[in-house]
């Protein structure tokens, strides 16, 4: 039996601020909890999160240096009639930022043209060849749009032909930069700013947006290029922070009724339908993150990588929905190709580390190199790699006999951009961020190559750093699940990175149904079991009785996973699944691992021991409630002379220990959990509050239904042996 290898790392509850939190915004427990674990600390912060449109944002010229010199130098083009050429990119990024602009420069009467490198003859960015021919083009300005910061060599030959370079690029900025006349990058100004974030695209979106507003002809024209900004900023994986949060927020509504004959073309070929919360299928209000990630950012993506980027451009360029439908199928079946070309170099890099039988825990880091593969999909197969294997992977082939030319993708706690930099003396070239990177090398220093990258490696990421991080916000039961929590949920939307989906977890599901859909995708029926509150009735137990909740859930690309076990704790999300104008909510799991092995074994952040002997529950004798049995003495609120130990165990739960037991007083059913530090929490099953406190004067009462106590009384009554206590 193989099972995802992830590492769990489950968000501690902060349940006084998250209650206090729930109180004032009117959201669940649970959802307040997100907030607070995405960093959320004052309440001004919580009210520009859930309402972006209330923040007030700082001037753009205010936080970009030379933006006014780059509105100028574009401004005295355009009325010239000087000829403006614009260098994009061949990812969906560069290829939106070129649409972007062209758009708006077509709008405000410009002379402007375009080239985007070629993958496969020029590689990423700008490059001498592409300026000389700008030159004798007759440009006289050119505009880089998500490359060029990098570009020394290009600009200066550029300036030398007494060309004018504006550089626009959000990329990592290098030991040096350009000689450029004006340069915008995020990463030139404060990481504080709301516009730090920023795509290529975005820059774009700012520079078009100021310079239309500059010289009065922003009327009609913004919508459009802020529909192009959030295809391009998602497709990018962009944070979703700051200005990106606002305004992708505000281009997912738009986007669905976009005026725009590619983005219909393009939605329509796609399958994409816009949908409100909660299924109203009827009044299509928004378009998801996921929508572009997974639908819309892949067909675009997928011309870069492995066809003609000019395809994408005309597709977002025209104004002919009859051009624009052929090219949205021109952009479909390229998708296709580049879903096979993936799926086959995946499989032959996996037999590849297989048979290599690599130490990975030692190397720290996977470096693959095969000919024949296609490098315009290698960075896709590089994040599965990383997937499956939880090292940061650089994956390459052979452009000829002499040259390899890679992609990386790294691992939380491994930075992409200084490993290449840290390898730069043997490469040809190389540029990226935290996340990822590219970069090309000579075949003969394939060796220094994998030893570096193995020696940076060992610097930065320790053995328990090679699973995949998975990162979960809060226990749920599958009971919990309905329209109303993902409504709320729905509030923190859009996700992405550095806001990313919330993620749940709920322990010991029973794996009901299980099967293979599509390809390789897993379908289940999942079964969450709870115990009702319950009591005794005379001297004779009432058993308690269970009830059950049920839930489909799907698993992309688990195939080798099948069959999972017949019980298992899983993380997911939540989402809707729409099949034949049905709407429904399931769970797409994201990890599962065996459930806390009773025993003394604890698994991951929370787990749960049966003990079979007799633990010290000396201290439960004088609880909050004044118990005295035991040989304790002390005042109660109630007579509990008749107070005996039903049952009794300890486990561990948050990486702390405790002992807890349940006790029959006056006919009724206790369950006191006692912390190592002599702190006691008390209740009768049944009711929904408790007391907590070290003595009986200092208990306070509390709600059991807050994260933190309902998490550790389920966690007590699992090492008991009860299945889960009803506690919504």
């Amino acid at each position: 039996m193989r099972l995802p290898n992830h590492r769990w790392q489950i968000f501690p509850a902060k349940a006084e601020w998250a209650t206090q939190l729930a109180q004032i915004t009117q959201l669940s427990p649970i959802v307040s909890q997100l907030l607070v674990n995405r960093g959320i600390e004052t309440l001004e912060q919580a009210q520009t999160f859930l309402d972006p449109e209330s923040q007030v944002l700082p001037s753009p010229l205010e936080e970009f240096p030379d933006l006014a010199i780059s509105l100028e130098l574009l401004a005295e083009a355009i009325t010239s009639r000087q000829k403006i050429a614009i260098c994009g990119d061949y990812d969906a990024d560069g290829m939106t930022s070129t649409a972007l602009l062209l758009r708006a420069f077509r709008w405000l009467g410009a002379d402007i043209d375009y080239a985007i490198p070629s993958r496969m003859k020029d590689g990423y960015g700008i490059n001498i060849r592409i300026v000389e021919e700008f030159h004798r083009e007759g440009v006289q300005l050119i505009l880089t749009v998500d490359n060029g910061i990098s570009a020394l060599e290009p600009i200066a030959r550029a300036k030398q032909l007494g060309l004018k370079v504006i550089v626009t690029d959000h990329h990592e900025l290098p030991q040096k930069l350009p000689e450029a006349d004006a340069i915008l990058n995020p990463k030139l100004i404060s990481k504080t700013s709301p516009y730090y974030s920023l795509a290529g695209v975005g820059v774009a979106y700012i520079l078009a947006v100021s310079l239309a507003q500059q010289l009065g002809q922003a009327q009609g024209i913004v919508k459009p290029l802020l529909e192009l900004f959030t295809l391009g900023t998602i497709a990018d994986l962009a944070p979703l922070t700051g200005v990106n949060r606002r305004w992708v927020k505000r281009g997912l509504r738009q986007l669905p009724h976009s005026e725009l004959p590619g983005i219909q073309a393009l939605i329509q070929v796609a399958g994409v339908r816009g949908r409100e919360v909660g299924g109203q299928e009827n009044n299509p209000k928004s378009l998801k993150p996921e929508d572009i990630g997974f639908r819309l950012g892949p067909r675009i993506n997928a011309v870069g990588r492995i066809a003609d980027p000019q395809i994408v451009i005309e597709l977002l360029t025209t104004d002919d929905i009859g051009l624009a439908l052929e090219r949205a199928m021109q952009c479909e079946q390229i998708n296709q190709r580049r879903q096979q070309l993936c799926e086959q170099i995946e499989r032959e890099a996996i037999a590849w580390v297989e048979q290599s039988q690599l130490d990975l825990e030692q190397e720290r880091v996977l470096v693959i190199v095969q000919p024949n593969w296609h490098h315009g999909v290698i960075g896709i197969v590089a994040s599965r790699l990383v997937e499956r294997y939880g090292v940061p992977v650089f994956i390459g082939t052979y452009e000829d006999e002499h040259l390899i030319r890679g992609s990386a993708r790294g691992i939380p706690e491994f930075h992409v951009f200084e490993a290449l930099e840290f390898c730069r003396e043997i490469l040809e070239k190389f540029g990226g961020h935290k996340a990822a990177g590219g970069f090309s090398l000579l075949a003969t220093n394939l060796a220094a190559l994998r030893s570096r990258l193995s020696g940076f490696a060992h610097q930065c990421l320790e053995v328990e750093h090679l699973k995949p991080l998975l990162k979960i916000d809060a226990q749920t039961n599958l009971n919990q699940i309905n329209y109303q929590l993902y409504t709320q949920v729905d509030a923190l939307h859009p996700c992405g990175i550095e806001n990313p989906d919330p993620i749940f977890w709920t322990p010991n599901v029973q794996v009901v149904e299980q099967q293979i859909v599509g390809k390789d995708h897993l379908k289940l029926t999942l079964q969450d079991s709870w115990v009702q509150p319950f009591k005794l009735s005379g001297m004779h137990t009432v058993l308690p009785t269970t009830s059950s909740c049920k839930l489909k859930a799907i698993a992309w690309r688990w195939r080798e996973y099948l069959p999972l076990p017949p019980r298992i704790d899983i993380a997911y999300k939540l989402r809707e699944n729409i099949w034949n104008g049905n709407v429904t909510l399931e769970l797409e799991l994201v990890g599962v691992r065996l459930p806390t092995q009773r025993g003394g074994e604890e698994r991951g952040n929370s787990g749960a021991s049966r003990v079979g002997g007799s633990p010290d529950l000396s201290g439960l004798a004088w609880s909050p409630l004044g118990i005295r049995g035991q040989g304790g003495g002390g005042k109660g609120r109630e007579n509990l002379s008749s107070s005996s130990t039903c049952s009794k165990a300890t486990f561990c739960y948050g990486q702390r220990q405790y002992i807890c037991g349940i006790f029959e007083v006056d006919s009724l059913l206790e369950l006191r959990i006692k912390n190592s530090e002599g702190k006691v929490l008390a209740f009768k099953l049944g009711q929904t509050t408790g007391l907590l406190g070290s003595k009986r004067e200092e208990a306070i009462e509390v709600d059991l239904a807050q994260p933190d106590f309902c998490n550790i009384v389920q966690a007590a009554l699992s090492a008991l042996g009860i299945v889960k206590l009803y506690s919504s």
